[in-house]
């Protein structure tokens, strides 16, 4: 897909651009969900090194949409959260065929099978899980009233329960049984904590594979097209999850570290201990939360409708997810 001469186009219609070089345009690997490409342009005769980000066509239709995602983008950066900084938005399919944003690059890698391998990733392990303690506990200082975010969804007054009657419908909806799924639904339901007391920002996918780093730092959260008001321990139940620790499963931070080290970076930001019990019922539902997604995106393939290997392996691993579900909820009945 040749993309820059709409791209091209697209800045020069800016008022506050007159001269427009492209050096460098390329599709980034991965994004199953939605495409980066990796843009270097010269804009008035400045030099920037961009991400131009854009629907995939195997995109979930829970996402926000890439000017809601933008939204977020301009939120985040301006409460200090470590986010590559937002420069245009274009929701006009003139230029591309459909809605994209422009954000400026930043170094690193964010490759989770290489960060949980490498000790200096980020400083050091214990210094990267602090500071993505940190990061996470600054989203979470935005709180629910921001008229820039109205579009986002709210819980419901029960929202563990709404995910589980969501994730049955999914499961309804799947050509395959899948009774251990069915089994971590029934655990989830018997033991769904009370109501959110306090709406917070929600990445809802923070994870290793989900930021950049360097040896030396932190350089950018990513991937904001699940975010939602919602309880802050859905996020890091999603971040602690084994599903997310790329192999390194004795790091229960993101692979990265001890769990510790990730709790007392976010709780040095926000003077509140974390209920380390309660943080097991949202790895349970961060692991179902992932298998429906891999069963969805499994049944994308099945069906035909979108033959793709990317898509075929992502169910496949659906049974080591079974087999976290279990053990998790073992754990839970003998605490």
């Amino acid at each position: 897909m040749d993309i820059q001469p709409g791209i091209e186009s697209y800045l020069l219609y800016l008022d506050e651009v007159n001269t427009v070089e492209i050096t460098d345009l390329r599709l980034l690997s991965g994004g199953a969900i939605q495409q980066n490409w990796l843009l270097d342009v010269t804009v008035n005769g400045t030099s920037l090194e961009t991400v131009l980000r854009t629907d995939s066509t195997s995109s979930l239709e829970d996402s926000l949409s890439r000017a809601q995602e933008y939204a977020i983008f301009k939120k985040a950066f301006d409460a200090g959260v470590t986010v590559p900084e937002p420069l245009w938005l274009s929701v006009d399919p003139q230029w591309i065929s459909k809605p994209f944003f422009i954000m400026r690059r930043v170094g690193g890698t964010a490759a989770g099978h290489k960060i949980v391998r490498n000790d200096a990733m980020g400083g050091g392990r214990k210094v990267l899980a602090s500071r993505l303690g940190q990061e996470l506990a600054h989203i979470h200082s935005i709180k629910h009233g921001q008229a820039e975010l109205d579009f986002l969804a709210l819980p419901t007054p029960t929202p563990a329960l709404h995910r589980v009657a969501e994730y049955r419908a999914a499961l309804d909806a799947s050509n395959m049984p899948q009774p251990t799924l069915e089994w971590g639904l029934y655990w989830l339901e018997q033991n769904a904590p009370d109501a959110v007391s306090e709406l917070v920002l929600c990445h809802n996918d923070f994870r290793t594979g989900n930021y950049m780093v360097t040896e030396q730092s932190l350089t950018g959260i990513l991937d904001w097209e699940f975010a939602a008001w919602g309880d802050p321990l859905v996020d890091i139940g999603w971040f602690c999850a084994k599903c997310w620790r790329f192999g390194a499963v004795e790091n229960e931070a993101g692979g990265v570290s001890h769990r510790d080290d990730f709790y007392d970076g976010y709780e040095q930001v926000t003077g509140v201990r974390i209920d380390r019990n309660a943080v097991l019922y949202w790895e349970v539902m961060a692991t179902m939360r992932w298998a429906i997604i891999a069963i969805k995106q499994g049944d994308r393939h099945i069906s035909g409708r979108e033959p793709s290997l990317e898509l075929a392996l992502t169910r496949h691993i659906v049974p080591e997810l079974e087999q976290d579900i279990l053990n998790m909820t073992q754990e839970a009945g003998n605490a």
